[in-house]
């Protein structure tokens, strides 16, 4: 049981992890090119926004692939 769940663990991680990554690289892209705003403001708000990703998509993404995990049984 515990090995099923640390599996479910580790593909919820490369499922949530490139997704947050790929956000605040949409964001740090978008904020450069408007160039408003001072350099630390741009990297402030993609750490914010990467920390927030996370958050957001990690108690979603993990139940989903341990739902899909136990359809595989």
């Amino acid at each position: 049981m515990e090995q099923e769940q640390a599996r479910a663990a580790r593909i919820s991680a490369l499922i949530y992890t490139p997704i947050s990554l790929a956000v605040a690289l949409a964001f740090f892209v978008i904020a450069n090119a408007m160039g408003k705003y001072t350099a630390t403001a741009v990297y402030g708000g993609a750490a914010w926004v990467f920390l927030l990703s996370m958050i957001v998509t990690m108690p979603t993404i993990t139940p989903w692939v341990k739902s899909r995990l136990k359809g595989q049984a």
